[in-house]
């Protein structure tokens, strides 16, 4: 089985498995007080072009998730996000579970707009029985978005700005924002988008590490007791010198850029042999994950051999599905799902 569902079916990059080997005997203080941490730390602020951020490691990104939004709101708040947000769809209530509601916006290609935000604020603070509803309190967008689009500078300054106004903190989930940030079209970078949110993580998990996540708070009033919210949410690692380590070396010499645009160039490969045969895409993406709308015949065919996701029915004989490439994924490996679906394309199982 050639493995297309998502982005982590790996293990680890191996140049982490190497380093965790060469670093395995030495003796450090735990909960990430190591050099190693403090490398890495230092790395991700220069990559940032941020001095003055704080940095800290967790293990996945539900659980950074939950930890960053629930330090930020209050009791009666809520966090924005788009409806197909990883959030609200794909987390089994880990917001709830804290306490806090997630307020979702409408959304085709899985990002939300400035002014939907203005709009949520407003229609919250013009209602006159406002103190008996939840209260906004923070806006969450992933970079890329779940459905494998990515925000434009512009997009994200236009956030930024309806933040400000309202005092909405904005955080940015960057689970695959390595992917983003290779993406051809892409024009952000991770100083701007340092400057244009409060807080913000780099994803390990599905770049190349074992598993990890960066979270860069640039919010001074959000720094405040974050290890303590860590420590609380059950994320503070006592070896955490084990996710230092992985992202000092995914960061001290562009690893993770690279990495990354290998995955975006096997996507794009996919892409393109999709297109001259006429494919056509659920949703336009320039990053790993590629959402083209196959018969369902034809997908049959395919299953037996390749794995990947399903992701909604387009009419009573096509459906749209997700095909993954990764940090690791082969060449070999895409040129034969391609030849084997030009091999199905002219026969019946296409129609």
């Amino acid at each position: 089985m050639i493995r297309f569902e998502c982005d982590y079916t790996e293990g680890a990059h191996e140049r982490i498995l190497k380093r965790l080997v060469e670093t395995n005997d030495e003796q450090t203080s735990g909960y990430g007080t190591d050099p190693h941490t403090e490398q890495a730390k230092a790395y991700i602020k220069q990559a940032c072009d941020a001095e003055n951020a704080d940095v800290h490691f967790l293990v996945g990104g539900t659980q950074t998730n939950m930890t960053v939004i629930a330090s930020i709101l209050r009791p009666h708040q809520g966090v924005i996000a788009a409806t197909s947000g990883h959030i609200a769809v794909h987390e089994t209530g880990a917001i709830e579970a804290t306490g806090h509601k997630v307020l979702i916006l409408p959304s085709d290609d899985g990002k939300i707009r400035a002014d939907q935000v203005k709009d949520c604020y407003d229609a919250h603070w013009n209602d006159v029985t406002h103190e008996h509803m939840v209260q906004p309190g923070m806006v969450y967008i992933s970079q890329p978005t779940e459905n494998g689009t990515i925000y434009s500078k512009a997009e994200l300054v236009a956030l930024n700005r309806v933040c400000r106004e309202t005092g909405l903190p904005l955080f940015i989930d960057g689970a695959r924002l390595g992917y983003a940030l290779a993406a051809e079209d892409n024009d952000v970078s991770l100083a701007d988008i340092a400057k244009l949110c409060d807080v913000f993580y780099i994803g390990g998990t599905k770049i190349g590490a074992m598993m990890g996540e960066a979270v860069v708070i640039m919010n001074d009033a959000l720094k405040k007791d974050f290890r303590y919210h860590i420590k609380q949410k059950g994320g503070l690692l006592a070896k955490g010198r084990m996710l230092g380590i992985q992202f000092e070396t995914l960061f001290e010499d562009g690893l993770y850029l690279e990495i990354s645009k290998h995955a975006v160039d096997m996507a794009k490969l996919l892409r393109n042999a999709l297109a001259e045969l006429g494919v056509s895409f659920h949703y336009h993406s320039t990053t790993n994950q590629q959402f083209p709308i196959l018969s369902d015949r034809l997908l049959e065919a395919l299953k037996d051999t390749y794995s990947f996701s399903f992701w909604e029915k387009t009419d009573e004989l096509h459906s749209a599905v997700r095909f993954c490439t990764s940090w690791a994924t082969k060449q070999e490996h895409v040129d034969m799902l391609i030849e084997d679906i030009k091999r199905l394309h002219p026969s019946s199982v296409w129609q």
